[in-house]
């Protein structure tokens, strides 16, 4: 894989679990991408545990020092959520990393919380950021209510999350904007540009099992450790037996970034519901003509987002596994 001239500049907001584990390796390989920190929230696992797993991860990669720090322990007004089923109670499906000797972001020797390290970095790149937002986007929306300043310095935020079509936490809700939809609606409604790379074509770039057992008797730490998050199985209730789904999940995000022509996109506006049954859903305006909301004033303040609704998961599923080959 050639170098990339000119890499894209990129802050990572995590809740450090299986598919965060798989993005975080590719974003470290990926020539084309230059991590200038990640900053952690809680989600998948509670906060302590996403900033663990995202050190451990790091040094699973081999990755140079990186800038990581812990944000926000909660929803913005919800109780965090238990993801364990999905994750485990490490949030890693129980694979164990080597202990880290890294240690989250200070300055001066005082660690600094994650929207004062993304205010930093920022504020002192030369040009604007993309951030990829795998996670509950309270963070997000906690930066840019307490330093709007930083909103000209980003690119656009490329996020992992929503639907226009079913849900996964709910019938119409997919879990990172479910979790803390109220931070979501105020990252859409923000002015940044945004990407939503949601359930559409996230459940679609999925490795095989074979290619999976593979990884796992790789030589390479990275292709082991990836191997084995890939294989982890899913809990679907109580009592039912857990399954395979082989998907890269959150890294597909990270693939959107290098490779957007893989995908079918429509610029639509997206806004997030805030009440009911519906909470959480990412409601997904694709209609070609006003309807009767608009007549009546309705969601005025939808704003556009780039929407991927389609994938070459094949394509996707070769260039993440390429990509983590160049790990050692």
């Amino acid at each position: 894989m050639a170098p990339s001239p000119h890499p894209i500049p990129v802050l990572l907001d995590v809740d450090t679990g299986v598919d965060d584990a798989l993005a975080i390796l590719f974003a470290v390989a990926h020539p084309g991408i230059h991590v200038l920190g990640i900053s952690c929230v809680a989600g998948n696992a509670a906060l302590p545990q996403v900033v663990q797993n995202t050190l451990g991860v790091l040094d699973a990669a081999g990755a140079a020092p990186i800038p990581v720090a812990g944000g926000a322990h909660r929803p913005l007004i919800n109780p965090a959520r238990d993801a364990s089923h999905v994750h485990g109670p490490d949030g890693l499906g129980g694979i164990e990393l080597e202990p880290t000797t890294r240690a989250t972001y200070e300055v001066d020797g005082h660690p600094v919380a994650a929207i004062e390290m993304m205010r930093q970095l920022l504020l002192a790149s030369d040009e604007p950021v993309t951030i990829v937002a795998l996670a509950p986007q309270t963070n997000l929306a906690l930066l840019l209510r307490a330093y709007p300043e930083v909103a000209p310095k980003i690119a656009r935020v490329l996020f992992m999350g929503g639907s226009a079509s079913v849900g996964n936490a709910t019938a119409v809700a997919e879990f990172n904007v479910w979790h803390d939809p109220e931070a979501a609606a105020i990252v859409l409604d923000s002015g940044v540009s945004t990407f939503m790379y949601g359930l559409d074509v996230f459940n679609r770039v999925a490795v095989p099992l074979e290619k999976a057992v593979e990884l796992q008797a790789s030589t390479r730490r990275a292709e082991r450790l990836a191997g084995h998050l890939i294989s982890h199985r899913m809990g679907v209730g109580a009592g039912k037996e857990p399954v395979y789904t082989g998907l890269i999940g959150d890294a597909g995000a990270l693939c959107a970034l290098v490779d957007p022509d893989a995908l079918r996109t429509e610029l639509v506006p997206v806004f997030v519901e805030l009440a009911g049954a519906t909470r959480g859903q990412t409601v997904v305006d694709r209609r070609r003509f006003p309807g009767e909301d608009s007549m009546h004033g309705l969601h005025e303040q939808a704003g556009y987002t780039e929407v991927a609704l389609e994938v070459d998961a094949e394509r996707y599923i070769d260039l993440y596994l390429s990509t983590i080959a160049t790990l050692a």
